[in-house]
């Protein structure tokens, strides 16, 4: 499980030097999970528990539609945190489901275990700011471009910025996530090859 910590550690490493201290603690306090493909770790109308650490693996953000169709919001693979973020928080109800795309190795804290981190850890509410601010600026972007950008610069940007997604994520879901219909998404995946 050694690897599981490490990963984490390279994630804060690229943000600000993790002293042995707050290794220490996020041993204590970050539990390993392994999460078989296809396991659902939020689903929505739930308070989340947990805040999660993917070390490796694809994962999913979904919510339905009024019309009760998948409606994939975020898709990522490690190393990354990934949850429901704001609900996690706030302990309120997510409309959020997350959802292990392949076999997924995590590192998860639950709610408590923060709370205590932010008061006993000497770089937790640094590093949790600035990985707050980083997913913000991300999600900032992707709105800018689900407004301004075509299908096509959509899934030309989403291949150099993802690019093991396209082999490993089903393309209903990149689609979804793209904002296009899967037909739509084959048709530019063919014009892209040629």
């Amino acid at each position: 499980m050694d690897h599981y910590y490490q990963k984490l550690y390279d994630y804060i490493g690229e943000i600000l030097v993790l002293p042995q201290r707050d290794k220490d603690h996020i041993r204590q306090t970050f539990e390993p999970v392994f999460a078989p493909k296809d396991t659902i770790l939020e689903s929505a109308g739930q308070v989340p528990q947990y805040h999660n650490f993917i070390v490796s693996g694809y994962m999913r953000t979904f919510h339905l539609d009024a019309d009760d169709n998948e409606v994939t919001t975020d898709l990522n693979d490690g190393p990354r945190f990934f949850t429901s973020y704001n609900h996690f928080m706030h302990q309120t109800v997510s409309n959020d489901t997350l959802h292990c795309i392949t076999d997924c190795e995590l590192l998860r804290i639950n709610r408590a275990d923060v709370e205590e981190g932010a008061h006993s850890s000497l770089t937790q509410k640094d590093y949790t700011i600035l990985i707050l601010q980083k997913h913000i600026e991300e999600y900032k972007t992707r709105i800018n471009d689900m407004a301004t950008l075509t299908a096509e610069d959509r899934y030309r940007k989403f291949l150099i910025q993802k690019p093991t997604s396209i082999q490993h994520v089903p393309l209903s879901y990149v689609a979804s996530y793209l904002g296009i219909t899967q037909r739509h998404l084959s048709r530019l995946r063919r014009e892209i090859l040629v």
